[in-house]
């Protein structure tokens, strides 16, 4: 059997052009905006209204890339004055799936991780006061 075979079906490798997607699109502002896209298609002030903590340039950014990425569409409505409303793309509604999958995780074994966690920093206290 062909060992080069085995190497590339390992799920976890993680190549550099995934890496850099999965940083783009599951990032804090990224996920609280699919989050608002997935319920309605909704404008730049909606979004800022609905994420009161994102700033004005980050939200910008954020949008942006999502939109490069495929996740996000950008439609510039006919009003007055002009207004764009963004809307989830059907490549974008595929990852609620994942993020579910994800955030459930998390959810289930957040207590474990908060130990690990207490641990750690009681450990990291320990190192500190011997130096």
């Amino acid at each position: 059997m062909d060992d080069t075979a085995t190497a590339h079906a390992d799920p976890f490798e993680i190549s550099a052009p995934h890496r850099a997607l999965l940083d783009q699109v599951l990032d804090k502002w990224s996920l609280e905006v699919l989050n608002e896209l997935c319920e309605r298609p909704a404008r730049f002030s909606e979004l800022r209204r609905a994420i009161p903590a994102v700033t004005q340039k980050s939200l910008t950014a954020t949008l942006r890339r999502l939109e490069r990425n495929g996740i996000v569409t950008r439609e510039v409505l006919d009003t007055r004055p002009v207004a764009v409303e963004y809307r989830i793309t059907a490549l974008g509604k595929t990852l609620r799936p994942p993020v579910d999958v994800l955030l459930e995780w998390a959810a289930r074994h957040m207590p474990r991780i908060e130990e690990a966690r207490r641990y750690f920093d009681d450990e990291e206290a320990d190192r500190s006061h011997l130096h």
